[in-house]
């Protein structure tokens, strides 16, 4: 098997992240050799991170799907996975205070170069007052990010869905829009009939019944 140059990595970098964060993105696939995969959607993550195992490297997957923004930050939350294991070889509380530690060493470089457009800039400062297991779960820097989603892209929110209305997440699983709880809403899954409670910013799409 041909051996991936850094100029590969480098021009298949240009379609998922901003041009001034190839270098740092570059760096650390060469620090760490890590294995990127760019795969399909997945609407309960992002991204995700798998250390060294039966003869496997640092693996990180992310979806394929994202605006270049959401892309390099969840790039970054999972490299201070990565950072976060090689520090202690393991991983007991997965988002706890040292993964908080790794995030914001990542991410603070990162904001100094001017990246980001205003609104992520101001719902990533927030974000990192305490940064949550997944941006999915931080409601004001989703809706900032869902602003740079390419037109084809775009679906609406499930906040935005009427009531009764039946759709479909990206996984293609169905599921009817009940009642708002606290946070989330409570849906019912078409196949199953089981109630899930869904967050309001999940990305849909309504099906007809």
């Amino acid at each position: 098997m041909a051996k991936v140059t850094l100029e590969f990595i480098e021009e298949a970098l240009k379609k998922y992240v901003p041009h001034k964060a190839i270098r740092y993105c570059i760096q650390w696939i060469e620090e760490h050799q890590i294995n990127l995969k760019i795969t399909r959607s997945r609407n309960s993550k992002y991204g995700d991170y798998r250390p060294p195992q039966r003869g496997f490297g640092h693996r990180i997957s992310i979806n394929h799907d994202l605006n270049p923004y959401a892309f390099l930050i969840t790039f970054i939350h999972e490299v201070a996975h990565l950072n976060q294991w090689k520090r202690k070889k393991q991983i007991i509380i997965p988002h706890g205070k040292d993964w908080k530690e790794e995030y914001r060493k990542l991410m603070i470089p990162i904001l100094r170069e001017n990246i980001f457009p205003p609104d992520v800039v101001a719902a990533l400062n927030n974000y990192m007052t305490n940064p949550s297991a997944t941006s999915c779960s931080d409601h004001d820097l989703l809706r900032a990010l869902r602003n740079y989603d390419r037109e084809e892209d775009k679906w609406i929110t499930l906040e935005e869905l009427n009531f009764g209305v039946k759709f479909k997440i990206r996984t293609g699983r169905t599921f009817i829009k009940k009642e708002k709880l606290r946070k989330n809403y409570s849906c019912i899954d078409c196949r199953s009939k089981s109630i899930y409670f869904i967050n309001p910013i999940t990305e849909v799409m309504p099906v007809d019944h």
